[in-house]
């Protein structure tokens, strides 16, 4: 099975990169020293701290693996490809709510890189598929689990 590629921002992967590399070079190191601290209290059949510091440790390692893979298949996005009047991945959009009037603005990433606590979303998303390839002033509407929101692109910004 192929694997499929990771939409990247420039930013994203640096961001991917310094946390792999933390993990790598500090993480596994601290990680190592509680494991042995607590093999020097003994019996490790009972070693609660331990237990705790095996279970981190596999924790992350799965998230290098996963670091190391998500950053083997990334594919960088160039928003020099983008139409700067059309919504794409790596564009910024402000949306105004049809129903409230509210104005919100979005990042639009790969999935990846998604952070909707800052205003960075997925092109999977609801949202974000909605929007994709529409240009401003359109009136897009999204069905979601409370209902259907209704925003109309106010601003597009690469």
């Amino acid at each position: 099975m192929p694997e499929k590629e990771v939409l990247l921002t420039g930013d994203g992967v640096k961001r991917l990169e310094d946390e792999l590399q933390l993990l790598k070079s500090v993480k596994r190191r601290e990680i190592a020293e509680r494991i042995r601290t607590a093999i020097d209290f003994g019996d490790i059949s009972e070693n609660s701290e331990y237990e705790e510091a095996k279970n981190e440790q596999a924790f992350i390692e799965g998230r290098i693996i996963q670091l190391e893979k998500m950053l083997r298949y990334a594919r960088i996005i160039d928003t020099s490809e983008v139409p700067p009047d059309t919504v794409g991945v790596g564009t910024t959009v402000l949306l105004k709510d049809q129903d409230t009037g509210d104005d919100i603005e979005y990042t639009i990433v790969g999935s990846a890189e998604a952070d909707p606590a800052d205003n960075k979303i997925s092109n999977k998303s609801p949202v974000g598929k909605a929007i994709l390839g529409k240009k401003v002033g359109t009136v897009v509407e999204v069905k979601v689990p409370a209902g259907t929101l209704r925003y109309r692109i106010e601003d597009i910004r690469i």
